[in-house]
């Protein structure tokens, strides 16, 4: 049976009171019919015995306290799934918006998804190549990963995010059963139509589907999209056996969102005004990433957040690291200097990288390569310090080498261009050919076995 409850109690921005409502489930969606006829969603997001309140995806402008009709659904948010939603463009909550009529469900999903048995998870192994050297060799995705990228406000990871999407590819999928789920949370409308434009052109939207929500919609909506996302994500994986890269831009926006919420709710704030519940929110998002047994496909999430005032223990960028498997860091200077993409080797790196390269992945050199840009790269970082107290004329020989190499690393390894899709031989084979302009006697992160086949001496060049 179901019942119509008529007036509300109060109505607090977009939360509105309702008393005396029995059988009600936490989540469960509820519609609400305006005096005018019009009809909008809500969900139930507290119950306190026969009180409950509900959140109004499009807000509670014109509800009556009087005659406002509202009616449980029985059920929590489901997202109609179909495997014609690839290609396709939805708002915030999953809503068609680019003009193609609505979609007709082979089945619906609850957007909140059903947590994956940890015995029942497959370890992620096989990565999946970027086309972006500093990424593909010192920080490799591998499929089935979170792997974040923390940037900064004004920095240029909305372009990295478009090259990742035009460019990803995985080994042993090819454009049928690989896919991308683009979710952008708070953006402004320009930079919604960069993202669309960006992806006709390079004529990739027909294995992408896009969730925009903009900074103008409801911060309802943006509450739900990763969500939404993550169950497009999950179906496509999981039901259709594709291999699905979800990536989600900016997660600041959807945690402030989550605190403005949190607030008109009146719940007690943590660090910063953020919900004390943040890390487990957050960690429901990313723990959907990853792959199941008796399941070819996988999704593979790379969620971006910009870090308020570049601060990386801020709240957001914090519980984000302790969830994920490493993440990538984009740098302020690096920016200032024309460097793109500004990755930040130092601070990034990616937890699962050992166990997706080398033999029978990437190439057997792959792993001590790696090691040994990164040590020579961090005697870099300490002979500018030290150039910075003395000098850089009074400088030891070595030192001088290391200055000079940091350099090209910067200016050739990871600078690339926007339209640059490299191969992971090619960035492998830059790697060495950089290596070379050091002593050999200085590479001690590698076998002599591997320095004899690959090690080219440059140093005398230099001179």
């Amino acid at each position: 049976m179901i019942i119509e409850y008529v007036g509300v109690k109060e109505i607090n921005g977009s939360l509105i009171v309702i008393d005396g409502v029995k059988g009600v489930s936490y989540e469960e969606i509820v519609d609400i019919k305006l005096e005018n006829g019009t009809l909008r969603q809500g969900r139930v997001v507290q119950i306190e015995g026969e009180r409950i309140v509900v959140q109004v995806f499009e807000g509670t402008r014109q509800i009556s306290l009087k005659n406002a009709q509202t009616r449980l659904t029985g059920h929590p948010m489901e997202m109609p799934l179909s495997p014609e939603i690839v290609g396709r463009v939805l708002d915030g909550a999953g809503r068609p918006i680019d003009g193609l009529g609505d979609i007709f469900p082979v089945k619906k999903a609850d957007i909140n998804g059903t947590p994956i048995n940890p015995v029942s998870r497959v370890y992620p192994k096989n990565y999946i190549n970027t086309g972006i050297s500093s990424i593909d060799t010192l920080m490799t995705l591998i499929r089935g990963q979170k792997l974040p990228i923390f940037s900064g406000s004004g920095m240029k990871h909305n372009d990295l995010a478009v090259q990742i999407v035009r460019q990803a590819k995985i080994t042993g999928a090819d454009s049928s059963n690989f896919g991308v789920v683009f979710a952008a949370m708070g953006v402004q409308k320009d930079v919604a139509d960069y993202f669309r434009k960006s992806f006709e052109e390079s004529g990739v939207l027909s294995h992408v589907v896009m969730l925009l929500n903009l900074s103008n919609d409801p911060i309802i909506e943006r509450t739900l999209t990763p969500r939404c996302a993550l169950t497009i994500a999950e179906y496509l994986a999981f039901e259709l056996d594709m291999h699905i890269l979800v990536i989600m831009t900016d997660m600041t926006s959807y945690a402030e969102a989550l605190r403005e919420f949190s607030s008109s709710k009146g719940e007690i704030p943590g660090r910063k005004g953020y919900p004390g519940y943040l890390y487990s929110d957050l960690a429901s998002l990313y723990e959907r990433a990853g792959m199941i047994k008796n399941h070819s496909g996988s999704v593979t999430q790379i969620p971006i957040l910009t870090m308020p005032n570049d601060d990386i223990t801020h709240p957001i960028p914090d519980l984000t690291g302790y969830i994920t498997e490493g993440q990538i860091v984009l740098d302020r200077n690096l920016q200032g200097q024309g460097l793109y993409p500004p990755v930040n080797v130092l601070p990034s790196l990616s937890r699962l990288m050992k166990d997706g390269i080398g033999e029978g992945y990437t190439r057997a050199d792959h792993s001590p390569l790696a090691n040994q840009l990164f040590a020579s790269y961090a005697k870099v970082i300490d002979a500018r310090s030290l150039a910075s107290v003395i000098g850089e004329e009074e400088l030891s020989p070595n030192d001088k080498k290391y200055i000079e190499f940091g350099r090209l690393f910067e200016e050739r390894f990871i600078n690339q261009g926007f339209n640059e899709n490299r191969t992971i031989e090619q960035s492998l084979d830059l790697g060495w050919e950089l290596l070379g302009h050091l002593p050999k006697s200085e590479l001690d992160r590698v076998d002599d076995s591997i320095l004899d086949k690959y090690y080219v001496d440059k140093t005398e060049e230099n001179k």
